[in-house]
């Protein structure tokens, strides 16, 4: 028998990001709702579904995505897709409605948004973008910077949690206890979930924006890099286009950031654990 959402939550206390798995709990209710607020239907067989979003075409020829956030990623600042309309010039799909409500029950606000709906396929991997043609490339880094010079009061919070200057310092700290001192003093608002899953090709388009918002410079670039790691011309490549942010004083403390995130938590049956750890070696070997 399966188990729906509200029954799932009701017996158990976890944070909602570990007792909602959305590609195995059912949320029929959840879909009903969005499909009358929002005023059309989704193909529900061939939704995508990931642990926290279900995402599905439309009768409208549009997409729609719906994730769930409990108390404990509340930030208190709403969601960064409708934020995120104001950087121009970026290859990001149309954002069209949404709707979010409070689920007392499962203990989870829900969002949902209505967005243009894009063909070309997620690039997924680091292995699949090896081959990314110049052009592209160039795209990448003009969307980048683009979006560096947008303007918006909202912080950026990657993995649902926004970033401040004690969360990274934080993260490097519980890895590398011996440094100290670092200051960031560059900020800028950032994608703040930039990953080879997040961009597309043969064209670029830049999904999900719900992580939108100020963060360090370089967050987004140094994002890129760490993922590439398992293929060194590809990270190398990426070192090349966005250079300017991840050479950057800022730029270098957010690489070491993302690798003491993983470094934290993997040991060397996780592929990107080794370079991570060389990686790091060597920005700590320069200094900051």
């Amino acid at each position: 028998m399966r188990v729906t959402g509200a029954e799932h939550a009701a017996a158990d206390e976890r944070p909602a990001h570990l007792r909602l798995d959305l590609r195995t709990v059912s949320i029929e209710d959840v879909l009903d709702r969005v499909e009358r607020v929002l005023g059309l239907r989704l193909e529900r067989t061939v939704a995508v579904r990931k642990r926290r979003t279900i995402g599905a075409r439309t009768n409208q020829g549009t997409w729609v995505r719906v994730e769930c956030r409990g108390d404990d990623r509340d930030t208190g600042q709403g969601w960064g897709l409708e934020a995120a309309r104001v950087a121009r010039g970026v290859p990001a799909p149309r954002w069209f409605a949404g709707a979010s409500w409070l689920d007392e029950h499962r203990r989870v606000v829900w969002r949902a948004d209505e967005i243009e709906h894009v063909d070309e396929q997620a690039i997924g991997r680091a292995d699949a973008a090896i081959d990314l043609p110049s052009p592209w490339w160039g795209e990448l880094a003009s969307a980048v910077d683009s979006i560096s010079r947008s303007r918006t009061t909202r912080r950026a919070t990657p993995d649902c949690e926004p970033i401040t200057q004690e969360r990274v310092l934080g993260a490097i700290t519980k890895v590398f206890p011996g440094l100290s001192g670092i200051e960031l003093d560059e900020w800028s608002p950032a994608h703040a979930d930039l990953g080879w899953p997040n961009l597309t090709a043969p064209k670029l388009w830049i999904l999900d924006w719900e992580d939108y918002g100020l963060a360090p410079r370089g967050l987004d670039a140094a994002s890129l890099w760490a993922g590439s790691l398992t293929a060194p011309a590809l990270a190398a490549r990426v070192l090349h286009c966005l250079r300017a942010d991840l050479e950057s004083r800022s730029g270098r403390v957010m690489r070491l950031f993302k690798c003491a995130e993983l470094l934290a938590w993997a040991d060397d049956r996780e592929p990107l654990y080794s370079p991570m750890g060389v990686e790091a070696e060597k920005l700590l070997a320069e200094g900051f």
